[in-house]
């Protein structure tokens, strides 16, 4: 889905979801840039042979374009193609039909949150904003494992040595690296001119969007199969900085990842204060990031919501870009960078610390913002290193402290 595209609350999967049918059987209206025309994606059944597949895909004039067993959720699912001119509604229906079939879906699209930057701070400021510095003294995230689910990532920059412990390519392609892939891992764990919020993680490296002429973009079985990954390689946390339509496929991965005591963090979007709440951020397992300028104020594309969790600084950052140069970038995408790597700096000192346990000590240090309180626009506020990494080695999956003593300057 392209930013502003506003299919975020529409309810699951339309009239082709087997599993979340609509009450009262009426169509539910999606977009059509909202996923990708005359694909369709389905769950079938136990294992299935390749002649049961050949036989499928000819009894409803389909083309076979990938499949994969996903042991994250479960399920064998199937992409295919319609090569004539029916539409992915009649398609779904006789699908639903066949006893073979547990659930179908639209191929739903997915984009990067990043916005144009026309100037930058080469001082980086949301080192202070978020006192990286003084958390860094109690802890730099060390060998927590972050999944970057996003465009390719120069591995090789320097800002970003030894910092990669795996790689995957959910697409692949030949595209090299990508700057907002890159300028994602900086944010969480670049360590040489720049700083990231955690750079002693370890960076899983997944591509699953591929550059297009408006920014890179991916699809719900691609996004699956970088979560599949993610889970499968020990990941801790999963940084997510990109926003589409509510997609009932990638719910049930990130919902598995949760009971697997996965943190979610996604970014809020950058389609402005009209657009209903967009997905993965809205999806009630996961941590949703806004984002903020050098002055504290919000991004002016960011998406609202009573979904937030919280925000950090996401407008004029710099950070590392591909063939080892650097960007000023901006979106709500850096925000929830820096945000999963204070997870990170969490679940160090707390290795025990899971998804709820997270977003607590999260919120409960995040700098009120805005109107007092939770808001729709800061969530609990902007977010701190230092407070969290304090807090977390003082709190149980039970009770967060909420006498956090915050940083001169932060209260």
């Amino acid at each position: 889905m392209r930013p502003g595209g506003g299919a975020g609350n529409r309810p699951p999967a339309a009239a082709i979801a087997k599993r979340a049918a609509p009450k009262g059987g009426g169509p539910v209206v999606v977009a059509s840039n909202d996923f990708v025309p005359n694909e369709i994606i389905i769950e079938v059944d136990g294992a299935v042979t390749e002649g049961q597949a050949i036989a499928l895909a000819q009894r409803h004039r389909l083309t076979r374009l990938e499949s994969q067993n996903f042991p994250l959720i479960g399920a064998t699912m199937f992409r295919w193609r319609i090569p004539d001119r029916r539409s992915i509604d009649v398609v779904a229906r006789r699908l639903m039909a066949d006893g073979s079939v547990r659930s179908v879906q639209r191929n739903y699209r997915f984009t990067l949150q990043q916005a144009a930057s026309a100037k930058g701070d080469p001082a980086q400021y949301a080192v202070g904003k978020l006192y990286l510095a003084d958390a860094h003294a109690v802890t730099k995230g060390d060998e927590v494992r972050i999944a970057v689910i996003d465009s390719g990532i120069d591995v090789a920059h320097p800002e970003l040595a030894g910092v990669v412990a795996g790689t995957y390519d959910a697409l692949r392609a030949t595209e090299g690296p990508h700057a907002h892939g890159t300028g994602i891992a900086g944010a969480i764990a670049a360590r040489s001119r720049l700083l990231g919020s955690a750079p002693g993680a370890r960076l899983l490296a997944i591509r699953a969007f591929g550059a297009t002429v408006s920014g890179a973009e991916s699809t719900s079985f691609v996004v699956l199969k970088g979560l599949n990954y993610a889970v499968e390689h020990g990941a801790q946390i999963v940084n997510m900085s990109f926003a589409g339509p509510n997609d009932p496929l990638l719910e049930r991965g990130l919902a598995a990842a949760a009971k697997r005591n996965i943190v979610l963090i996604a970014a809020a979007g950058n389609a402005g204060p009209k657009s209903p709440p967009l997905f993965p951020a809205a999806d009630r397992n996961v941590i949703a990031v806004s984002a903020t300028d050098s002055a504290d104020k919000l991004f002016a594309a960011s998406n609202r919501g009573n979904h937030l969790a919280l925000a950090a600084p996401g407008v004029d950052l710099l950070l590392p870009a591909p063939d080892e140069k650097y960007q000023v970038a901006s979106g709500t995408s850096f925000a929830a960078a820096y945000v999963s790597g204070l997870a990170a700096l969490i679940i160090e000192r707390n290795p025990g610390a899971g998804p709820d346990l997270v977003r607590r000590i999260l919120t409960d240090t995040a700098r009120d913002l805005g109107p007092k309180g939770k808001d729709d626009q800061f969530g609990a506020g902007l977010a701190n290193a230092l407070a969290a990494a304090q807090a977390a080695r003082s709190v149980t999956a039970g009770a967060a402290s909420r006498s956090i003593e915050l940083p001169s300057g932060n209260r």
